[in-house]
Order: C-alpha cells, then structure tokens, then sequence
C-alpha cells in the first residue's frame, strides 16, 4: 500500500525495512498486540531487502536428528533412513562464531543468538515458515547417506524469496501495513525519546510517530562512495550481490542522534561472483555465486593460485573470498574443475548465464582465458597435479586431509588432481554481500548511546547491528541473526510502546 491516506499517522511500532529481520519484528510486535507500520524504502517489486537475495540458509543449534525432525516435521521415513544430520551443540555454534570474528565479538550477543536460534526457528514455523534440509548444497552422499556437513543443515524452502513471501503473508494475515517506496532518513527524538521518523515518499516529506522505532534496513553494502570510505582502496568497484536499498541511510539517522557506532567498520561479507554480473543484483538473476571452489583450485590474471582453497569448509571460508580476489590484479580470477570437482557443484554453476569455459584439454581451456599469462598458469597446474598427496582418500563431507606438499601455498583438504577431462572453469570476481558495521545494542536490542546507555524507543535487529562478525562469517549466521534479534526487538519495543 502506497495511499498516503491510508498510512496511520501514529501507531505503536514503526519497523524501518522490510527484510527477515524486519518482518520477524514487525509479527512479534504484532503478536505482542501492537498496531505496526513497516516503512520500505524499495518497491513493491523489489522488497525482501538482502533477504530476497540468499539461499535462505538458516545456522542453528540442535542436538541432533529429532531436533531437525522438529523442524522440518514433514520428511518421509526414507528421507530420514537416508540422511546423516549428525550434531550442531550450542557450544560449537558459540566457539566458532567468536573464533572467527578474532575473539572480537560481543559474547553477550552470540549467546542470545545461540541459546534462542533452535526456540526461534520453532516460532517461525508457526508463523509459515517452512524448512528443509540442505540436501543440494550442503551434503554428500557418502555410504550411502547424505552426509551434512559445515554445521548448516536446513533451509527456507523457496530460498530467501520463499522466506520474505511466507512473512509477507503472514505480516499481511496479522492486519500488519507495509508502506513502499519509504525512505527514511531522520529519527524523531523528543524529550530525550525515539518518537517516530521522516520519511520521503515521491517527493512529499511525511512525519510519522509511534511507541518505538527498529531499525532493521541493513547496512551499507550498496553505498560505493561509504565502500571506499570505510573498507578501503577498490571497494568501491566491487559488484553488490543484494539489494541495492541498503546504502546506511537508518545507521546515520541513529548515529545523527548519538547512537553508538560498533562492529567492523572496515569488514564485510564478499564472494566470488560471475565477472559478468550486473552492477546490482536481481532478484530474478540469483546464484552468481560461485561458492564452492573448495573443490578445484582458484587463479588470477598471472596465472597463480592466491588462497588454499582447501582451508575448511566452503561456508567457513566463503565470506572473504572477495576480499582476496579484489587484491588481485584487475581483481578477477578463475576458478578450475576437472570432471572430478565439477560433477560436485551445485545449481549455482548449472545458471546460463554463468561466465563458463569448457575444453578436453587443459591447454584449450586457459587458451580461452583473456588477460592472463597462460605459460605460467599451465605450469601452475602442472605443479598442483604434482603436489597432491594421492593416499589419502578423498572424502567432500569432512576436512579429509587430502593435500599438497611443497607448494608456496598448499591446498590442505579435498586436493583432487586436475587431470580428467572434460575440465570447466568460471570466471569470478567481487560480490559484496553485506558490511559488518552498525549500531551496538544490548541482548534485548535497545541501540546504545555513545554512553553505553539505552536509547529509549529505539530498537535495531538484522544487519545494521554492529559486534557479531569481524573477520570471518560462518554461512547461515546472518539469517539466524536476523530473525532471533528482530523477534526479540519486536517484543521489546511492544512492550515499550504499551508503556
């Protein structure tokens, strides 16, 4: 709905953003007996925020089989007889996110996300959610079982398109109003009190008030000019893998009201993409990703490996690989498959519109490659092949241990010799997911002042949170985040308002 008539002046919740954090906000207040506006700076078209761009993945505890099954209450008896979930304690999910943000994240936080993921998840079921296992991209058949595999086992079904439609549904069932084409870009403070925001709407300046505001629009992936001010040198030719709304407009508004800044300002989420991708992604061009390198070997214009591809599993590792591509001369690369590897990769290399070279030979396929020294590439993979460690047994579903020896960097897992044919390679380089910085919060997620203290009537959940991920993201996490956190806010700033 855009008829200015029909947007309440006041109501009890304000949500900025229309997102999975958002959405989960806006029901939990509604649940909670507020009245609810979402303010949605897109289209109607293009709504969902980042969300709408992901795989729908979701990172949660769980102790172990019966717990998947309550989550996803529909598998067949076969179903079950032939998947291996194995366990995903609290204490791994926990270690692993504070391992790789440097020991730097807000432990508070990670124990809210942790302890309330699997509780969280079981709500979203309720609300129409639908989950299932990762069968295509996160296991492997292994005698004869899918074996999971990286902690990631279950998905939204429909992916990330699936989960903001089931929210909108249920958002839309709940009398919940969604206004488009929104952008907020000032926070009302009276007496010391979030009391509302201005917003633009088709050039027209609108006040509106409410108990509390969340702010849950995302970060700043999608501003360039923010890109190379806060990541650095050539960020800001990096290509954005979701929305193209997420510029940081509702940070700075808080920060304009003396929000706490907290997180990796100078980190972000980034893959290997398609080099021929658009600018900006589309939601009916996804999967430009190109993930799954674990399985081949990655090179640059000079014909040289530049990561140990092999490190740990995809998901663990995936997030900064556009980082180090965008180091790499003209920052693009290829990633190289022989049969082998490439009969392992999922949908996301299958798209027509991949950036794709094919060729019996391994002379005819970097032969096709444009800009890069084909001499020293040829030897580069005749070193590899030399390299690999062949007694031990490769095995995709664990850190098996296959590896090369002597390299200047050595790939450490899944090490398959590039050297049966047919062999395939994508061309890649930078897509940037989302940023790590943001606002700082409390476990109930009140934004902070610069004092350390609650802001009263101001609330943020999803991406714009800044002290959960620094160096590294574990895939899965971000979802997960979004919803416990935009539950969570939604039930605070409820409460808040009814006071």
């Amino acid at each position: 709905m855009n008829d200015l008539k029909n947007i309440p002046a006041t109501v009890d919740v304000l949500v900025v953003g229309a997102g999975n954090a958002a959405l989960c906000a806006a029901i939990s207040a509604a649940e909670a007996g507020a009245s609810v506006l979402v303010l949605e700076r897109s289209p109607e078209d293009a709504r969902g925020g980042n969300s709408a761009y992901t795989g729908g993945a979701f990172r949660v505890a769980y102790e172990g089989a019966e717990d998947i099954y309550r989550l996803v209450p529909d598998l067949s008896d076969e179903e079950r007889a032939k998947s291996d979930f194995g366990t995903y304690p609290k204490s791994q999910f926990f270690d692993e996110l504070v391992e790789m943000s440097g020991l730097r994240a807000d432990a508070d936080l990670v124990e809210i996300l942790v302890n309330r993921s699997f509780d969280t998840l079981q709500w979203m079921r309720t609300q129409g959610v639908r989950f299932i296992p990762i069968h295509g991209r996160q296991s492997f058949v292994v005698d004869g079982k899918n074996k999971f595999w990286g902690g990631l086992t279950v998905e939204v079904s429909g992916g990330g398109a699936g989960l903001v439609e089931s929210l909108f549904t249920r958002a839309q069932r709940m009398g919940i109003q969604v206004a488009y084409d929104h952008k907020m870009t000032e926070l009302i403070v009276e007496n010391g009190k979030v009391c509302g925001v201005v917003a633009m709407h088709k050039g027209q300046q609108l006040q509106l008030r409410a108990g509390a505001v969340i702010l849950a629009a995302g970060g700043f992936h999608a501003n360039a000019e923010w890109r190379a001010r806060y990541l650095g040198v050539n960020w800001d030719l990096a290509k954005v893998r979701g929305s193209r709304y997420n510029t940081g407009l509702a940070i700075q508004a808080a920060l304009d009201q003396g929000a706490r800044a907290a997180g990796h300002w100078s980190g972000c989420h980034s893959v290997f993409y398609d080099a021929n991708a658009p600018e900006f992604g589309e939601p009916n061009l996804l999967n430009q990703q190109k993930n799954y390198f674990n399985l081949g070997i990655v090179v640059n214009t000079l014909g040289e490996r530049f990561v140990d591809e092999g490190e740990n599993f995809r998901n663990y590792t995936y997030s900064r690989m556009g980082a180090a591509i965008l180091k790499q001369p003209n920052a693009r690369g290829w990633q190289i498959f022989d049969a082998t590897g490439a009969a392992l990769l999922p949908d996301e290399y299958r798209i027509r519109q991949a950036t794709r070279y094919q060729s019996d030979t391994l002379e005819g396929l970097v032969n096709q490659f444009e800009g890069v020294d084909c001499e020293r590439l040829l030897q580069t993979l005749q070193e590899f092949n030399a390299a690999v460690d062949r007694d031990v047994p490769f095995n995709p579903a664990e850190l098996d241990g296959r590896r090369t020896q002597g390299l200047a960097i050595d790939k450490t897992n899944w090490a398959l010799p590039l050297e049966k044919g047919p062999f395939v390679a994508y061309e890649v380089s930078c897509g940037i997911t989302c940023t790590y910085a943001g606002l700082a919060i409390t476990p109930k997620a009140e934004v902070l002042d610069e004092e350390g203290f609650p802001m009263p009537g101001l609330y943020a959940a999803g991406e714009m949170v800044g002290g959960l991920y620094f160096t590294k993201y574990p895939g899965g996490a971000g979802l997960t985040s979004g919803s416990v956190f935009g539950r969570i806010a939604g039930q605070e700033a409820a409460q808040q308002a009814r006071s």
